[in-house]
């Protein structure tokens, strides 16, 4: 078992790692499955909220978001998300 002193810097007990870097250099290499047994359940509470708003778009350039939006193998609202996304960083930079 293991004591609270030895675990109040590490950020986690199976890797023994103290930051999130060498959590995943510890975990590049090794198998959940070979740790399973030192795992212990978990809860918590995720608060995920978006806001839907709607724009109105020409019926022409709704029918070519979709068309490329399929060729991409995404959704019209991902699509014009990473669009917007993309626009917003230039123009604030």
């Amino acid at each position: 078992m293991l004591n609270e002193e030895n675990t109040s810097k590490r950020k986690s007990a199976i890797s023994e790692a103290e930051s999130d870097q060498q959590i995943g250099e510890f975990w590049d290499d090794r198998d959940l499955a070979d740790y399973w047994e030192e795992t212990v359940p978990a809860e918590f509470s995720v608060n995920l909220q978006s806001e839907v708003t709607y724009y109105r778009v020409q019926v022409t350039l709704s029918e070519q978001i979709r068309s490329i939006a399929k060729r991409q193998g995404v959704s019209p609202e991902t699509l014009l998300n990473l669009w917007v996304q993309e626009k917003l960083s230039k123009e604030i930079a």
